[in-house]
């Protein structure tokens, strides 16, 4: 039995579907269907591991971020505690101190990105602005921006939130 054409009919079957390095008769089709089940086994723990990392890194990342955010926010917090401190001295000098931190808060809005827009004489943008009131002024062209009453913050398609602008009415001649 150990002729040419067994030798023959061995090689071919070590061809088929068998894994490379293995020769005729060493693996049935049950132990390549246990290994082939135990791979599967590993790639979905593999894939759940890697979702799990994922999302745990995704979270760190948030808190990070949210940390970031808020310790820029602690300098305008100090120096409203310092103008609230000073009330009693200056009426003035608390305006001014109420002012200033504004402007870091401001400041710091845009150094997150939020810019502030309160610009007036631009055409009404729908994605920028919010109509709180549509007025006659025969000195604007029809939907300007003639006053802001509230700015927005952010630059187009990232808006922390729009401007509330009151806008010139269409002309009807």
């Amino acid at each position: 039995m150990n002729g040419p054409a067994n030798e023959a009919g061995a090689g071919a079957r070590s061809n088929s579907s068998e894994a490379p390095g293995t020769e005729a008769g060493e693996e049935s089709p049950d132990s390549n269907l246990a290994e082939l089940e135990d791979r599967l086994l590993r790639a979905r723990a593999d894939i759940d591991n890697l979702r799990k990392r994922h999302a745990a890194e995704l979270r760190t990342e948030r808190e990070a971020e949210r940390a970031r955010v808020a310790a820029s926010l602690l300098p305008v917090l100090d120096n409203l505690e310092l103008a609230l401190a000073h009330a009693e001295a200056d009426p003035a000098a608390i305006v001014q101190g109420v002012l200033a931190t504004r402007d870091q808060a401001v400041q710091t809005l845009a150094a997150l990105g939020y810019a502030r827009d309160e610009e007036t004489g631009v055409r009404f943008d729908p994605n920028r602005h919010e109509v709180v009131a549509v007025v006659e002024d025969p000195d604007s062209e029809p939907n300007t921006v003639i006053r802001v009453i509230r700015p927005g913050y952010g630059t187009a398609g990232h808006e922390l939130r729009p401007g509330a602008v009151v806008v010139s009415r269409p002309r009807t001649d």
